[in-house]
């Protein structure tokens, strides 16, 4: 590992994005053949792309790993500012390459860009496995939000 570079995921980059999403899902669910797959996540980053904004980790140009924030924007309200919220998913990280700082560096960036376009909050639903991760990036368990799932 040499020079890890973060930066924004474009259009250019939904190969890099499905090999990483593809890897994430052999890892939990192992291997999936699916010829469609990378045709719906073409069509998934289009919906999402003016929402969405998506980081990739490279090392010396090579994709290793990814986070991305959906974007909410709130219902303007009389004598206060506009504002956002942002959802953070899809972080994952080549096995290679964990525990040396770039889920870390990821997690920064996104935050940064969270702070410096005022969020109201990040929220995030993690593994069991990434809870003290997120802890030690200052998030804690939410206490005022509800959840449903889906019945049945």
């Amino acid at each position: 590992m040499t020079n890890i570079v973060i930066r924004q995921a474009g259009e250019a980059d939904l190969a890099a994005v499905a090999a990483l999403r593809s890897e994430w899902t052999r890892e939990w669910d192992g291997a999936a053949e699916d010829p469609g797959f990378a045709q719906r996540l073409a069509e998934w980053f289009e919906r999402e792309s003016s929402r969405r904004v998506t980081w990739l980790a490279e090392d010396e140009g090579r994709a290793i790993g990814m986070m991305n924030l959906a974007v909410f924007d709130r219902m303007p309200r009389p004598g206060r500012a506009l504002s956002s919220w942002g959802y953070l998913a899809n972080a994952f990280v080549l096995s290679a390459y964990r525990n040396r700082g770039i889920g870390g560096k990821l997690l920064h960036t996104l935050l940064g860009y969270a702070d410096a376009n005022r969020f109201a909050r990040v929220v995030l639903s993690p593994s069991e496995r990434a809870i003290p991760f997120y802890e030690r990036a200052g998030f804690a368990p939410a206490q005022s939000l509800l959840l449903r799932t889906l019945p049945g």
